[in-house]
C-alpha cells in the first residue's frame, strides 16, 4: 500500500495573506508543518500543494514534491485531490498547512487504521475535550461516534450536557482511499455542510462512513497573525524551536 501525505498551502488567505511563509521562531510555518509530517512519513512521500509561485519556489528548497494547483480550488480538500489524481498512491493523508505543531503520532495512527481494514474509505482523528471552554465554543467541531467508532454526526453547535453520549473533539486531519477522495470532490456541497461549514458532513450526507481514531494530541492552528505568538510561546516553553 502506497501512502502519501499532502499539505495544502494557499497564499491568499483572507485573514492572513502569505501565511505559509510567515516566520515562527526563525522557520516558516509551511516548513514547520513539513518537518512534523516528516517524522511520520518518508520525505519523498510528502507533497506540498499550492496555488502561488512564491510558495512553490520557497518549498522547493526543502521538499522534493511541490505541485502547483489551480487558483480556483474551492477548498484544501480539492487542492489535495488535484495532487492525488496525478500521484501514484493508494491512500492520501490530508494535513492542514496551518498547523505547525501537528502530531506525527496522530498521522501514524491514521495510517495504521487505513492499513488495518481495506474497507475503510476515510478516517479522521478525535480526542477527548480537555476543558469546558473547549466544549462550549462553536469554533470546535464536535463528534458523536457509534459502537464501532464510525462518526454519527459532526457539529459545531452540539451541547454535550444535553446529550447522553460521549462527545469528542474533531482533529482536522483526514485519510482517504485515493479513488474515494477523487469521487468525493465531485459531489455537490451538501445542506448540512453549508450550514455547519464542515466538509466532512458531505461524506455522511451522501451515505458514506468515516472511521474515527482516538488520539491524545491536539494541534494549534495559525488563523490570524496573532496566533504566531501563541505557537512561539509553546515552542519556547518546550524548548523545541
Amino acid at each position: 500500500m502506497k501512502i502519501i501525505g499532502v499539505i495544502p498551502a494557499r497564499y491568499g488567505s483572507t485573514r492572513f495573506p502569505g501565511k505559509p511563509l510567515a516566520t515562527i521562531c526563525g522557520k516558516t510555518l509551511i516548513e514547520r508543518v513539513f518537518d512534523q509530517v516528516k517524522k511520520a512519513l518518508p520525505s519523498k512521500s510528502i507533497y506540498i500543494a499550492t496555488e502561488d509561485p512564491r510558495i512553490y519556489d520557497y518549498c522547493r528548497k526543502f521538499c522534493d514534491n511541490v505541485m502547483m494547483t489551480s487558483v480556483n480550488c474551492p477548498s484544501g480538500t480539492d487542492r489535495v485531490a488535484e495532487v492525488a489524481k496525478k500521484a501514484v498512491c493508494d491512500v492520501v493523508i490530508n494535513i492542514q498547512g496551518d498547523e505547525p505543531l501537528v502530531s506525527p503520532g496522530t498521522i501514524k495512527k491514521l495510517v495504521k487504521e487505513m492499513q488495518s481494514d481495506p474497507k475503510i474509505l476515510m478516517a479522521t482523528p478525535i480526542r477527548k475535550f480537555s476543558n469546558l471552554s473547549e466544549i462550549r465554543t462553536n469554533n470546535s467541531a464536535k463528534v458523536i461516534i457509534d459502537k464501532n467508532k464510525f462518526a454519527l454526526v459532526f457539529s459545531r453547535y452540539l451541547k454535550p450536557e444535553t446529550i447522553e453520549a460521549p462527545v469528542y473533539k474533531h482533529i482536522g486531519i483526514y485519510a482517504y482511499r485515493k479513488q474515494f477522495l477523487l469521487q468525493l470532490v465531485k459531489l455537490r456541497v451538501s445542506p448540512l455542510e453549508k450550514f455547519e461549514k464542515l466538509e466532512q458532513l458531505r461524506v455522511l450526507e451522501n451515505g458514506y462512513k468515516i472511521k474515527t481514531v482516538l488520539v491524545d494530541s491536539d494541534s494549534v492552528s495559525v488563523d490570524v497573525p496573532e496566533d504566531i505568538y501563541k505557537v512561539e510561546r509553546i515552542l519556547q516553553e518546550s524548548e523545541k524551536f
